[in-house]
């Protein structure tokens, strides 16, 4: 029988949840529901991922009730619908914890109130934990898979090199520890990619090649250099390496937040989601795992929906992080049997989410890192949500934090928008001297904040009047409402834009 130096502790006197670490790392989260001495019952949903068996220990801090040498049989359900292990994410954890600090997680009052509602007299009220891989130096949960892939590399393989396509984080992460490593990186990027990312993927030292319109004329470029250089090719997403460092970041959250019961995360090609959902149920197969796309490249959602890979046409969407039109079939294994439920969110609901992070948390989050915030605002999760659901430590991956600034300035808009703040009144006004000051009187009166004035002379506007469009600032879709009666009672023929 083989003995694996497991060890269990109580984190307090009036809690069942107990704790099983190795190597002084967390293995295993157990409740214990029945509150009784049945000590197989401690072990109910202890950690899956030992084919052999295991002894545990007693330390010296053991609960009491605990035999000193319990056996129990473990199997690893995980394996069976992945070519990624939770053993490959435990080896990738210890490759890349050197090289990679943990990014923090913390709890959200402000966002567990606007998300949860009103719990003062909620016996075990719900908590928002957000976790924030925007923290990470190139500013996305990327760098896990992008390490452990440079990590795993042949000598041979290293002094060759390595190719990747990517218009955006995956392409930092590649180029950023590849420089840390001495590994040579060349990486294919569409022709269209913002100046920003492109600078800032050769400030890490990566040859940087533009070609073509899209990110498929780029990886079909990416797959030509590999093979004519024999270098290796880093997918973003459908690679066991890569996946197996993704699924670190379960690992993390749960070292430092063994509470947790439940995940939601943001998914394009499912490498982020699949590493995640094999490492947290193996730990703990209680766990759910939820999965947020954007409607408009909802790739993940519809092959999960048809129980196959499925294409689906391209939208341009503020969440172009997520932007994937065919979900990788190494991903889509995982997705389909691992995570609980897929649920996509507006282009509206994404810049909400943005807008709220900036506000209230004072973090910047890019449209596809911010997917989770904006399903649970927006009530896409109600098994989540609700106040009679098993979810009460809920976290929220934040993904990326990559924008550029009149991204952000677009979003912030869509934001204010979504939330009654920012309006475009049409007025039409006879087109003579005076008229206008009338209007920007009134709404001053109203106590309006005029941003934008921009007029507006068609055939549509009636002959001698002139139509203006006014971007205001407002306090909520009331004071809109409220602004627009106003208005026609002054006489002011005034819709909304």
């Amino acid at each position: 029988m083989k003995k694996l130096s497991h060890f269990c502790t109580k984190p307090s006197a009036t809690s069942n949840c107990f704790i099983i670490k190795r190597n002084n790392r967390l293995l295993s989260t157990i409740i214990n529901t029945n509150n009784n001495n049945n000590n197989n019952g401690y072990f109910s949903t202890c950690l899956n991922h030992h084919k052999e068996e295991t002894t545990v220990l007693q330390s010296k801090n053991l609960v009491e009730t605990l035999p000193e040498d319990l056996s129990f049989n473990l199997t690893d359900e995980t394996e069976e619908v992945a070519d990624v292990s939770f053993y490959d994410i435990e080896n990738a954890y210890e490759r890349i914890k050197p090289l990679l600090h943990p990014t923090p997680i913390q709890e959200s009052i402000i966002l567990s109130q606007d998300i949860f509602g009103d719990q003062k007299n909620v016996s075990h009220p719900k908590k928002l934990f957000l976790k924030y891989e925007n923290k990470h130096m190139t500013g996305s949960f990327k760098e896990r898979g992008a390490i452990n892939k440079l990590a795993s590399l042949t000598p041979e393989q290293r002094l060759k090199g390595v190719v990747a396509s990517s218009a955006g984080n995956h392409a930092q992460a590649v180029a950023y520890h590849a420089m840390r490593l001495g590994v040579k990186a060349t990486i294919v990027m569409p022709e269209s990619t913002p100046l920003a990312k492109v600078s800032g993927t050769r400030r890490h030292g990566a040859k940087v090649v533009l070609y073509g319109e899209s990110v498929d004329d780029a990886y079909q470029e990416a797959m030509r250099i590999q093979k004519e250089e024999d270098r290796v090719f880093i997918h973003p997403f459908n690679d066991i390496e890569v996946i197996a460092g993704q699924g670190t970041l379960g690992l993390e959250v749960l070292e430092q937040n063994p509470y947790i019961d439940t995940i939601v995360s943001p998914i394009g090609g499912g490498g982020l989601i699949s590493g995640l959902a094999i490492a947290v149920k193996a730990v703990n197969p209680k766990i759910k795992v939820y999965g947020i796309q954007t409607e408009n490249v909802p790739s993940m959602f519809m092959a999960k929906l048809n129980r196959k890979i499925t294409s689906v046409p391209f939208h341009t969407t503020i969440a172009d992080g997520v932007a994937v039109r065919t979900a990788g079939d190494k991903t889509f294994k995982i997705v389909d049997k691992l995570v609980d439920d897929i649920v996509t969110v507006t282009e509206s609901e994404i810049a909400h989410a943005v807008l709220s992070l900036l506000e209230k948390e004072k973090t910047l989050v890019e449209g596809a890192g911010s997917l989770g915030v904006a399903a649970l605002l927006a009530g896409k999760l109600p098994e989540v949500t609700n106040s009679k659901s098993h979810s009460h430590k809920v976290c929220v991956i934040l993904s990326g934090g990559n924008m550029d600034v009149s991204t952000v300035r677009d979003i912030i808009d869509r934001g204010l928008a979504q939330s009654g703040r920012l309006v475009k009144y049409r007025v039409v006004v006879p087109d003579s001297p005076g008229q206008l000051a009338k209007v920007l009187a009134s709404l001053g009166e109203l106590k309006v904040n005029v941003r934008e004035v921009e007029h507006e002379r068609g055939f549509n506007i009636p002959v001698g009047f002139t139509g203006t469009v006014i971007t205001c600032q407002t306090k909520g879709f009331e004071h809109i409402e409220s602004v627009q009666i106003e208005l026609i009672k002054r006489g002011f023929k005034c819709e909304i834009v």
